[in-house]
């Protein structure tokens, strides 16, 4: 007997898509009033009602947003800014099998991204038992701009957030339909990538969210200094007031009254960027070290780790010669009185191979490895969870014939060359940023851009395994996978070195953080 793929929630009826093997989808689904006209810039406000049944049959419209980053494509229709939509994959066959749900946020600065990404796809994890949701929420200017009016007019005296309210939003729509669709509400674990797992970080600390979940899956990235730590609102308002003026409008109204498309473009002309939130006193009311230190997060299991090359050594390097007298140069010029303690940590042998991996780890380190291994390590102290850390190591095979013309862009993704005759890129020496999420989604096939092997294929398995693992029971570990012990129940820590052959090793870099933790942390 097949299974309907008519549910009804709170809103409406929804009539979704049969898959095979029981899988039901629902695409598009609006968890949110369309954040236009007057609703510009406000908190999102509950979705309206609809007669009859609603096809969710295609994916809603991405945010609006530039194309800065190479790695992403999109199987959405059209840029929006009625982009509240979210999407969902289960094979529950009725509302009493109350399975684990995960909820995932994709990544891309604050200003790019969208849930329909084929990367973020929730079939494979819905199929190992989970309902799986991805989710839209407001990008770039749309999403992340304070303005004194902004301020004045909302009853919390909150404004630069909406973006992360719109994931509040969000979850609290899961939390009250996903029964319908096979889900357990009171089992909803929160995912995501560099943004999307900054997003994480957030709603884990937030008071408005931390008691919607019951599990944090950080991949790369946490709200953290250095990575795009919500600002005082204050700073955030003037920032607010200068763009406007840049933008030749004199009021809220007059900013609210531009065409989203050209608010965009020259608001991404004004201020490029990735964006960051604000410490608001609502979503945010104070740093997100000072609410983990105070325990003041969620007291959920975590998992939580980062790649092996989250940036090149050129980041550090800039146009200098790859040797070790000019990484120390540039370890001196950025760091000063600390770097003699970098330069002991983070040392840079004798050949310029050896050089470069020191600039690539430090790099790495502060673009983003650092702020994951803070909100680790508090949560690990504070949290009374156990928290489960990685380092995912496997550097992407070479790419298939058919993209033998492209050349490396951005967060790991490709961009056509200009005349075809682009020199191939060497192989990373690591596992560059973002590069885990296919693996861990169970989506490599869906990226034609590579020429994926059995050993890609067996490690996405174990990654996969993991991940739905942690989702129903707060524990990677189990179904034959390696022993993945949690580093604040084991003495010395361990975390797991996810690679073609996945291990558990004891944490010998502890020290690297401490003092990154002085340079970032220290007031």
């Amino acid at each position: 007997m097949a299974i309907s793929t008519r549910v009804s929630t709170l809103q409406g009826q929804l009539e979704g898509i049969a898959g095979e093997g029981g899988l039901r989808m629902f695409r598009g689904v609006p968890f949110a009033e369309a954040p236009v006209g007057s609703l510009r810039w406000r908190p999102p406000q509950p979705a309206k009602a609809w007669q009859g049944v609603r096809r969710a049959d295609r994916f809603g419209p991405r945010p609006m947003q530039r194309r800065p980053f190479g790695d992403m494509n999109f199987r959405s229709e059209s840029v929006s800014e009625d982009c509240l939509y979210l999407n969902i994959w289960t094979t529950a066959a009725s509302p009493d099998d109350r399975l684990p749900v995960l909820v995932y946020f994709y990544g891309g600065g604050n200003i790019a991204g969208d849930s329909s990404e084929p990367r973020y796809d929730g079939e494979a994890l819905a199929r190992r038992g989970l309902v799986t949701v991805t989710v839209n929420y407001r990008l770039h200017v749309f999403g992340f701009f304070a303005h004194p009016e902004l301020t004045a007019e909302s009853p919390d005296r909150a404004s630069g957030n909406y973006g992360y309210l719109d994931q509040v939003a969000a979850l609290r729509w899961v939390r009250e339909n996903i029964a319908a669709f096979g889900g357990d509400p009171e089992r909803i674990t929160i995912g995501g990538e560099s943004a999307g797992s900054i997003s994480v970080s957030v709603l884990m600390c937030s008071p408005l969210s931390r008691h919607l979940i019951a599990g944090a899956i950080g991949e790369s990235g946490a709200a953290i200094p250095p990575t795009l730590e919500p600002e005082p609102l204050s700073q955030a308002e003037a920032q607010g007031l200068e763009l406007a003026k840049t933008l030749g409008a004199s009021s809220l109204a007059e900013l609210r009254a531009m065409p989203a498309e050209t608010l965009l473009e020259k608001a991404d002309a004004a201020r490029p960027g990735a964006c960051a939130g604000t410490l608001d006193g609502y979503l945010l009311p104070k740093p997100l070290v000072e609410i983990l230190s105070a325990g003041e997060q969620a007291h959920v299991p975590l998992l939580v780790g980062w790649n092996s090359e989250e940036a090149n050594g050129r980041a550090l390097l800039g146009e200098r010669s790859v040797t070790a007298q000019s990484y120390a140069e540039a370890v001196r010029e950025r760091f000063g009185d600390f770097a003699p303690e970098v330069l002991r940590l983070y040392p840079a042998g004798s050949t310029p191979d050896e050089a470069l991996r020191a600039a690539t780890a430090l790099a790495g380190d502060c673009f983003i490895a650092f702020s994951t291994w803070k909100w680790a390590d508090a949560h690990a102290a504070t949290g009374n969870s156990p928290v489960y850390r990685y380092l995912y190591s496997r550097p992407r095979p070479p790419m298939t014939p058919e993209f033998a013309g492209a050349i490396p862009g951005l967060a790991g993704g490709i961009m056509e060359s200009g005349d075809g005759q682009a020199e191939q890129a060497p192989p990373a020496s690591g596992a560059v940023h973002s590069a885990e999420i296919e693996y861990a989604l169970g989506n490599l096939a869906t990226n034609k851009v590579y020429a994926w092997t059995p050993e890609d294929y067996a490690l996405s398995d174990l990654m996969q395994t993991y991940f739905a693992s942690f989702v129903r029971c707060g524990d990677p570990s189990g179904a034959g996978a390696p022993a993945w012990p949690a580093i604040n129940r084991v003495e010395p820590p361990q975390y797991m070195v996810l690679d073609v052959e996945s291990r558990a090793v004891t944490d010998c870099l502890r020290e690297r953080y401490l003092l990154l933790e002085r340079i970032f942390l220290s007031p």
